[in-house]
């Protein structure tokens, strides 16, 4: 998304030559200064269980498909504190370990998305009202069930073939 107005003025930003970025970064006349893009944080998680050989996948908003556990890093909270909360909310168990696996710029909603791998205390979720249903898949099964083509089939996949992610 492109930004139009000055966050701090209101006024109308233009295309400045910014000469270590190598190209035009977004300029208030008012304020004297480059406006940087400004874009959501989100985490994603795959969660595994604590032997490892089993990872839940979730479906959610009345969505036939299943997904990883995922959700926005909040103003002032550090990612990896948002991946504890949002397992912790979602599903109601307790991370005990986690491992940052990579990050990719999803554009249909402007989000940074960075995808770590958790592993959890308890087998037995209780999720909140985000989750229509939750499943252990092995490894196996969640290659075949995550939904096609996401986002989150890739940060699986990628995963498991050994950070290996096709974009």
């Amino acid at each position: 998304m492109e930004m139009n107005y000055c966050t701090l003025c209101g006024a109308k930003l233009h295309g400045k030559y910014h000469e270590t970025e190598g190209r035009e970064i977004p300029w208030c006349d008012s304020c004297q200064a480059f406006r940087y893009p400004i874009f959501n944080t989100a985490v994603s998680m795959i969660v595994r269980s604590r032997d490892g050989s089993r990872v839940i996948l979730i479906q959610q908003y009345g969505r036939p498909f299943y997904v990883l556990v995922a959700g926005y890093v909040n103003q002032g909270e550090d990612a990896e504190a948002a991946v504890v909360r949002e397992v912790r909310e979602e599903l109601g168990l307790t991370v005990e370990t986690l491992h940052f696996n990579r990050s990719h710029y999803f554009s249909p909603s402007n989000t940074l998305m960075l995808n770590f791998t958790v592993t959890v205390a308890e087998d037995d979720p209780h999720p909140n009202w985000e989750i229509d249903s939750w499943r252990w898949f092995s490894i196996e099964e969640a290659r075949r069930n995550i939904k096609p083509g996401s986002l989150a089939a890739a940060f699986l996949n990628g995963y498991f073939d050994g950070g290996v992610y096709p974009f």
